[in-house]
């Protein structure tokens, strides 16, 4: 375990699944004031009652943190043209935004799954029923003054996610960069995606690769330009939330590092 400074540790988020924190991850996270990214992958909206997502956000609070939450998104798509799949979407992903007035998160973060081999012929029905599902979404989450981070993943460039949140035209819908994903799905570098989402930017979610496939690398062990990506940031004056994604521990204690290294809190990113 790297010392770790709370300069740091106070000014991002860690990604853990719920089922970690509940088991065996969340008293590591309160010991090093380490805030938790919540993850509501797989099946835990449907196997785990509000009593055990209340005792998890509790502790979180009572400890002094701050979290986030990650919203569902494997087998999920928000614009799907199958009415039995798009319903079952829309039910999953209302689970995970009932959960904002418990852990009261700074953002919920979101995917639009868009795949231009499977939507781009019949892309503007993806996108009415997209827009249908986020419209819905959005306003549970404006009355708890939380904001939904869009998240690129199988995206090969920013356009969708553009024209979605250009329609939203809500302040608590903002992009989530996904620097790893960049690299490793869309086959190009963050650069093709800042500056042209600049004015979404809110989120940050931080790991590396070496461009062939997503192994969520702790920052500085893949070929990602992180010190670019920060005096980009720097030299626009913008302060997304940043998220860190590591998949082993030392990861994430070798990620801490690296920020401190590239020392982006003491230039006030």
């Amino acid at each position: 375990m790297t010392s770790l400074k709370p300069h740091i540790t106070s000014k991002c988020f860690v990604n853990a699944p719920f089922e970690r924190l509940k088991n065996d991850l969340l008293q590591l996270f309160c010991d090093n004031r380490i805030q938790p990214e919540v993850g509501l992958e797989g099946d835990i909206l449907y196997t785990h009652s509000l009593k055990d997502f209340e005792k998890v956000a509790e502790k979180i609070e009572v400890t002094g943190l701050s979290c986030t939450l990650h919203a569902p998104f494997l087998d999920l798509c928000p614009g799907a043209t199958d009415h039995v799949i798009l319903a079952a979407t829309r039910d999953k992903l209302k689970k995970a935004f009932e959960l904002i007035p418990v852990f009261q998160p700074r953002s919920i973060v979101c995917h639009l799954d868009f795949d231009k081999y499977k939507h781009k012929m019949r892309y503007q029905k993806w996108f009415n029923n997209s827009m249908k599902t986020w419209e819905n979404l959005l306003a549970i989450a404006e009355r708890y003054k939380t904001v939904v981070m869009f998240e690129n993943t199988f995206e090969t460039d920013p356009e969708a996610h553009k024209h979605i949140l250009e329609s939203l035209d809500s302040s608590y819908a903002r992009f989530c960069l996904d620097v790893g994903h960049v690299q490793a799905f869309a086959r190009n570098s963050w650069q093709d995606w800042l500056p042209a989402m600049d004015s979404w930017l809110g989120q940050l979610h931080l790991h590396d690769n070496n461009g062939k496939w997503d192994e969520h690398l702790a920052i500085g062990k893949g070929t990602i330009d992180f010190r670019g990506l920060f005096n980009h940031l720097e030299k626009n004056k913008m302060h997304p939330i940043i998220t860190l994604e590591p998949h082993q521990e030392i990861d994430l204690w070798d990620s801490l590092k690296a920020l401190d290294d590239l020392g982006i809190f003491n230039r006030k990113v």
